[in-house]
């Protein structure tokens, strides 16, 4: 029995020993393949350093990352134009400054035409148009669906999340050409 109890002290201590040197080991090892050993024993200047290198590294990819982007007026401009060819669509109602700018003589483009875009790089579109008398309007919105989402893609590849279609005002064909050549004569009297 004393021989068992000798036996079993000398293997308690020769587990300590393991241990302690197990914890001697883990400690190096960090150093041993060139890593911060973990804690207090870091040093903050190298932390530091890595984070500046780290920043560096993110801008100069950020610089040299190509890029294609659209302002909203272009976005706007290529709906406006797509909506206008639309069979049926007279015109586009804008606000009171594209009003202002006709009447001085401007031509806007993008007048009756509000884009959104997304945060997935989709685009919201609102038109707002004139359309002739007499006409179907859940036709003519569909065609129009149809040519600006056409439209986006081809030129931008940007993909339409929705349209919504407002007619402002319905006119005959015949009374909207003379309100267009009353505007063109004021116009030409002002000039």
């Amino acid at each position: 029995m004393a021989q068992e109890k000798e036996l079993q002290a000398s293997i308690e201590t020769t587990g300590e020993a393991a241990a302690e040197d197990k914890d001697v080991l883990t400690e190096a090892a960090p150093d041993v393949v060139g890593e911060e050993p973990a804690g207090d024993d870091a040093a903050p200047e190298d932390v530091a350093a890595d984070d500046a290198a780290d920043d560096a590294e993110d801008e100069e990819y950020e610089d040299t990352e190509d890029s294609l982007t659209y302002s909203n007026g272009v976005i706007e401009k290529i709906v406006a134009m797509a909506t206008r060819e639309v069979p049926h669509v007279l015109g586009m109602k804008g606000n009171l400054i594209h009003f202002v700018q006709e009447t001085l003589g401007a031509k806007d483009l993008t007048k009756g035409v509000t884009v959104e875009v997304t945060d997935d790089n989709r685009v919201i579109v609102n038109i707002s148009v004139i359309i002739e008398y007499g006409c179907y309007a859940p036709a003519i919105f569909e065609d129009v669906k149809e040519r600006v989402t056409e439209r986006l893609a081809a030129m931008t590849g940007l993909e339409v999340a929705g349209i919504n279609l407002r007619i402002e005002d319905v006119v005959t064909l015949e009374a909207y050409n003379a309100s267009k050549k009353q505007a063109e004569a004021a116009r030409e009297n002002a000039a």
